[in-house]
């Protein structure tokens, strides 16, 4: 996992290669129901509505999700951009962040998939904002792209390199 700084605008990437085929690696992966089984239990993550239907774009999907003091946000995203089998992007609508862009690729590898997420974000309040984010807002992402990483792992195994 790896973040980085461009201005304001900060980064998360993340690689994960899994031992499934292409097919069932995008049938999970870009059916937004599945998002629940791989958020930590404690974030109460439900969808609202949008997720009743194969991924496309202009999709609006709306979850509830409480992802510190147990304070509940509701969460718009839209699906901005399908390829099918190789990437779909979710940007962020409605939400507790100033900018949301996620962009989830896969690819085959020998024995597997190659999933690499993106995911270009701001924080909101400016200044403050900036200031908590190393404290507060940083270790939550990196907590829960953690528990995605070893909930996948349960879920379909690794490739070991």
């Amino acid at each position: 996992m790896k973040f980085s700084t461009k201005g304001k605008v900060y980064r998360l990437s993340s690689t994960q290669r899994l031992p499934i085929s292409m097919d069932d690696a995008w049938d999970f992966l870009s059916n937004p129901a599945n998002l629940k089984e791989i958020t930590p239990k404690y974030m109460s993550f439900d969808i609202i509505s949008g997720a009743d239907r194969p991924m496309f774009a202009g999709q609006i999907i709306q979850y509830i999700v409480t992802p510190i003091l147990g304070i509940k946000t509701t969460w718009v995203t839209e699906i901005t951009h399908v390829v099918d089998k190789e990437y779909f992007v979710d940007e962020q609508r409605f939400g507790p962040y100033a900018l949301w862009h996620h962009k989830h690729f896969i690819k085959p590898v020998e024995g597997g998939v190659e999933m690499e997420d993106i995911i270009d974000y701001k924080v909101p309040l400016g200044f403050l904002g900036r200031l908590v984010h190393p404290i507060l807002v940083k270790p939550k992402l990196i907590e829960i792209f953690n528990h995605r990483t070893k909930k996948l792992i349960e879920l379909f195994g690794e490739i070991k390199n």
